[in-house]
């Protein structure tokens, strides 16, 4: 199952700071997020996704071990 780690507001809408996840690609991922918890399903097109370190908005597979981060806009300097 891949791990995936919500920061700043994604953690906030997501209730948990990481959480074990068993969707076969990223758009099947955004998509059961996205039903599960609107407010997050709402914020996820404005993040910043990585699979194992790796930016990406193309949907990809995701393997038992991956590491998917989800990175809300950051304000600030």
């Amino acid at each position: 199952m891949a791990r995936v780690r919500y920061f700043a507001a994604a953690e906030e809408l997501a209730g948990c700071a990481q959480e074990q996840r068993d969707e076969p690609t990223l758009a099947a991922l955004r998509a059961s997020l996205a039903a599960e918890r609107p407010g997050l399903g709402d914020l996820l097109p404005r993040c910043a996704v990585l699979v194992d370190g790796v930016r990406t908005d193309a949907d990809v597979a995701l393997a038992a071990d991956a590491l998917v981060d989800v990175l809300p806009p950051f304000a600030g300097g």
